[in-house]
């Protein structure tokens, strides 16, 4: 079997410093990323400015994985692609009717997200580095999958901020029970979640705001202490990727279980990045490392009005 991908290690993750809330467009993020300035997760950068999942693949396997996300909309909402076969500086766009250059222009996806994870043969053999100038082949083609982070502004205006931005920590993210639709090599994976708690009565408020967001993964898939279980979560307090949830006041969230503070659970973008592993793909794959991606020149509003 496949080796799975397995988090970055823990990094500190404390609030926005004055050199990260300068950073006001996802261009500003991308120059940070790429001379090496910013390299921690890019929750709350660039408020209103999309963000999105990064695979990269051998081109061998391109068209299974566009069947993948057509197949499975929810985890893996396909926004762009490579204009061409090896191409690292222009995109094709699915976000009809933006064009790739109105989508994401003057960027190098081999240095413009923070942290990259790299796998060779399906096993992870660089995890959190800088750059993938050297993975980088003729023969790749670079996927953009929507990022539940594209809509954390919005909520952040409705006054319902996630807890991991206000706390400066990664969001958790879980492996699932819910199995993927196949598509061609891509067999055998499980949705992969990301987790915002949230009181009982905000519930329907968040579902409200996100449900616009199609193209990052819309509303919530479940909620309530009950879904932990569903969605054979064994611990909430153990994510596979991330940070370990937390209360307003610091302690573990698995503490309130039961309370009116509630987990609630989105799709995530780790998603193909499972599916890849599960296919047991040769050759070599990139990664955004989890929490740590690619921002798009595109705007909430472009993406909110669209899905």
């Amino acid at each position: 079997m496949a080796t799975l991908a397995i988090p970055l290690p823990s990094e500190v993750h404390l609030p926005l410093d004055q050199e990260q809330a300068r950073l006001s467009t996802g261009r500003d993020v991308r120059i940070a990323a790429r001379g090496g300035t910013l390299t921690v997760p890019t929750s709350g950068l660039a408020p209103g400015f999309i963000q999105a999942n990064l695979l990269v693949l051998p081109s061998c396997y391109a068209d299974d994985f566009r069947l993948l996300c057509a197949r499975n909309p929810v985890p893996c909402p396909l926004i762009a692609e490579s204009a061409s076969v090896g191409e690292h500086s222009s995109v094709k766009s699915y976000l009809h009717p933006l064009s790739g250059p109105q989508v994401l222009s003057e960027y190098d996806v081999r240095r413009d997200a923070p942290r990259y994870n790299v796998y060779r043969d399906s096993r992870l053999v660089k995890q959190g580095c800088l750059d993938i100038m050297e993975e980088w082949t003729d023969d790749h083609v670079a996927f953009l999958v929507g990022c539940s982070y594209s809509f954390e502004a919005s909520l952040s205006g409705a006054g319902l901020p996630p807890r991991h931005g206000v706390l400066g920590r990664n969001v958790p993210m879980y492996r699932t029970n819910i199995p993927m639709c196949p598509a061609g090599v891509f067999t055998g994976a499980t949705y992969v979640v990301s987790m915002r708690p949230y009181k009982v009565a905000d519930v329907e408020k968040v579902r409200e705001i996100t449900r616009g967001y199609n193209a990052m993964h819309g509303e919530p898939i479940a909620w309530g202490w009950d879904a932990v279980q569903k969605l054979g979560i064994r611990d909430i307090d153990t994510p596979e990727w991330g940070d370990a949830p937390m209360t307003e006041d610091g302690r573990p969230l698995g503490e309130v279980v039961g309370s009116d503070e509630v987990p609630i659970f989105w799709g995530c973008g780790v998603t193909p990045q499972e599916a890849v592993m599960r296919a047991d793909i040769r050759g070599t794959v990139m990664a955004h490392a989890p929490g740590h991606m690619l921002l798009l020149d595109c705007t909430d509003s472009d993406i909110a009005s669209r899905s």
